[in-house]
């Protein structure tokens, strides 16, 4: 669809992105409990994830959608479960467990599943 809307321009992203902002914190309203940040890092903290690796990524998923190879971006997202992961477990916020190791490996399979037509195109 991305390639269909290519004249839409990237910036409407922001647009989207505060929409689903906006969706997601009157759910979490009405079913969870909130919690403030109570230091000036645990908001800076907050700002930086919207900015950056959050935010960016829309960014550049929808420029990559609209000018990129669609099938690369599909097999390069099995990455970010995987990076995500292994961040956590060196900071020490999840422990390296067999289950992780068969999530990891699984995962790796889908990914390289995604990828055999690019393999395949390389080796002709």
């Amino acid at each position: 669809m991305s390639r269909k809307l290519a004249a839409v321009p990237t910036d409407a992203v922001a647009g989207f992105c505060l929409a689903t902002a906006g969706l997601a914190a009157a759910i979490h309203l009405a079913v969870e409990p909130t919690v403030w940040p109570e230091t000036a890092l645990q908001w800076s903290a907050i700002v930086a994830l919207g900015i950056g690796p959050v935010g960016l990524a829309f960014y550049a998923w929808d420029i990559g959608m609209k000018r990129g190879d669609i099938r690369v971006l599909g097999a390069a997202s099995y990455a970010t479960p995987l990076l995500s992961t292994l961040f956590l477990i060196v900071c020490g916020f999840a422990q390296p467990t067999a289950t992780l190791a068969l999530a990891a490996l699984l995962i790796a399979s889908g990914g390289l599943i995604a990828a055999k037509d690019m393999f395949a195109k390389r080796s002709r």
